[in-house]
């Protein structure tokens, strides 16, 4: 029998949490928001000294082209990436997340499902369908703001995760699907966490924090399960798993080129400014550095469900640049 799990921000959790998400019913978003979601009337007044989005998280925002065309390009290029990362949850959390829970709620993986961990599964696939209508809502409303009309657009990452679930084999497809909404649902929190540091229009601002308190306990839970789940599969399951999760934490840091050049564009950058901003983020080092900062989370529950005991595994991800040898 293995020890409770952890995630990467709280203690252990008790066995009697463990494989549920706590105190849902009085916790959830879903239950408990009263938030609107609505813009403030005074969203102009608020973007004098708050983001749509961190500028932080957007370093092409320091470009010298960028920055000598003011705060209104700043502002629409925070908004047109919000309004892209909105719409990639929206798909996100219905598409991927979803059918990932799907296997774990309808016997799909190759292991015996507690009642509570089938239970809260339930529950986690509501929550996910409430984000997905809180993110529409809030993109919905900053794309008529700004006049955006040519949304949504694909995201990279949608097309790209499909790619793999295309070319897996049909008997391993449901263990994959887990693996994706594993990977995203470890990354998410930590990405939500550094947004929510930021100053932001207050709206997006409540609607982040709302998405983040319910993916700290999803994080946790989707630990749990790959633990569950790791200790279950033969060597053949094992090898594919390790694969499968490297493929997708490489996925989950790539840059969208396509769509960034089109943002860019769109606010009257000089093409030879786009494809200056746009290699300097698409090279391989820069996706290994994105991926070994941003899926701490990720690396940390494979550690505590033993997948680094594997020489194997910690070679291929120490190969990948993820962990150290």
């Amino acid at each position: 029998m293995t020890a409770p799990l952890a995630d990467s921000t709280s203690a252990p959790v008790s066995w009697a949490l463990r494989f549920t998400l706590g105190d849902w019913n009085t916790s959830a978003s879903v239950r408990t928001s009263q938030n609107d979601y609505q813009l403030p009337q005074d969203v102009q007044q608020q973007l004098q000294t708050r983001f749509w989005f961190p500028p932080a998280f957007l370093p092409y925002l320091a470009h010298p082209a960028i920055q000598a065309a003011g705060t209104t390009v700043m502002h629409r290029l925070t908004a047109n990436h919000l309004v892209h990362f909105l719409d990639y949850t929206t798909l996100l959390e219905h598409r991927i997340v979803n059918r990932a829970v799907e296997t774990i709620v309808h016997g799909e993986l190759p292991a015996y499902i507690p009642p509570r961990m089938k239970t809260a599964a339930l529950q986690l696939y509501t929550d996910e369908g409430y984000h997905a209508l809180f993110s529409d809502r809030l993109a919905s409303q900053i794309a008529d703001l700004h006049g955006f009309v040519e949304r949504p657009v694909m995201p990279l990452r949608i097309t790209r995760m499909n790619a793999l679930i295309a070319r897996t084999t049909e008997s391993q497809r449901p263990l994959a699907w887990f693996l994706l909404g594993f990977v995203s649902e470890t990354i998410i929190a930590r990405e939500l966490l550094e947004v929510c540091r930021e100053t932001l229009v207050s709206s997006v601002n409540s609607m982040l924090r709302d998405h983040l308190s319910d993916e700290a306990r999803h994080s946790r839970y989707f630990s749990e399960v790959f633990h569950y789940l790791w200790l279950t599969l033969n060597s053949r399951q094992r090898t594919f798993t390790a694969r499968t999760l490297l493929d997708a934490i490489g996925i989950f840091f790539e840059v969208d080129e396509r769509w960034l050049r089109q943002s860019l564009r769109g606010v009257g950058i000089a093409e030879t400014d786009v494809a200056q901003i746009v290699s300097g983020l698409a090279t391989a080092r820069a996706n290994r550095q994105r991926a070994r900062s941003g899926a701490g989370a990720t690396l940390h529950a494979l550690e505590q469900a033993g997948f680094f005991a594997l020489p194997h595994n910690r070679k291929l991800f120490a190969k990948a640049g993820l962990i150290d040898e």
